[in-house]
Formats: C-alpha cells, structure tokens, sequence
C-alpha cells in the first residue's frame, strides 16, 4: 500500500555520503523532525531527474524554507556514492539532502516502488513529492507517468504551503 496523508514514514536505514565515506542515517533521523519535502525520483542522472526534477528544489529551496520548511531531501533508488556524484554535478551544495537507498528499502515500504526492468534500470522509485511534519505525510503528490515532473514539481509543492 502506497504512502498516503496521515501516515508516518517507516524506519529505513538510508544512506548519506560524509568527509569519511557512505554513513547510514536512519528515516526517521532524516525526514522525521520539523517540516520536511521529500521527493522521490527514479534515478540519478537521468533526463527528467537531472534535468528538471532536482535543479527546481535546489533553485526554490530558499522559497520552501521561507515557507516554513526546514528540510528539503531527495531520494533515490541509487547507492551514496552515485548520489554524491549527482549532488556534485548539479551544485545542490546544502540546499538539498542527498538520501540514498541502494536496496530500494524505503521506496518498498513506503509503497513506492516502480519495475523498471524492461528498461534495464531493475526496481526504481515512482516520481513524488511529499510534505511531512514531524515524519507524518500532511501530502503527497505521485506522478502518473514516471518522466512527468507535474504534480511533484518545486512549484507545485510550494503551492501547497
């Protein structure tokens, strides 16, 4: 079952990259305190990740915050260092925490999950957005068509608040 409004986030050991390598961060830990807006992505690198999805957060980011939110994060079914990477190459610098869940561990229990084998891409996250206060989901918007960034855009999150 697909994380829905009014749930709270399960505890998953994520992974986040540190001066001294790959460090797990527990979900919780993450996303559970304050006001926090997750996206979810399919992967890192991609077209409509790359090149629409994360730059909007990272360019509204100072919008979000000046709305209230004290966390904006993105995860991805990709291992620490590939989201390192990705971080790096776009400048998201603090504006954006990089979440990293090599397994798919949090994208399964949170329902999320998209089968993108015929692609050659294995299991992937399904294109979201969410807004949680203190680790509950108060909305979350999931994309129909996994390359669409519509409903789970910067803009439209900021809409919302």
């Amino acid at each position: 079952m697909a994380l829905s409004t009014g749930d709270t986030i399960p505890d998953v050991t994520l992974r986040t990259m540190t001066q001294d390598g790959p460090a797990p961060v527990a979900s919780r830990e993450a996303l559970g305190t304050g006001t926090v807006v997750l996206f979810g992505v399919p992967g890192a690198f991609t077209p409509a990740c790359s090149d629409r999805h994360l730059p909007e957060y990272v360019l509204r980011a100072d919008e979000l915050r000046a709305k209230g939110v004290d966390t904006v994060a993105c995860v991805s079914v990709n291992d620490a260092f590939v989201m390192d990477a990705w971080g790096r190459s776009r400048e998201v610098g603090d504006s954006v925490v990089m979440l990293a869940d090599g397994n798919g561990d949090f994208t399964r229990a949170v329902g999320l999950e998209l089968d993108a084998t015929g692609l050659g891409l294995g299991l992937r996250s399904k294109r979201y957005a969410a807004v949680l206060r203190d680790g509950v989901v108060q909305d979350i918007w999931v994309e129909a068509v996994p390359s669409d960034v519509v409903v789970s855009s910067a803009d439209a999150v900021l809409k919302s608040l």
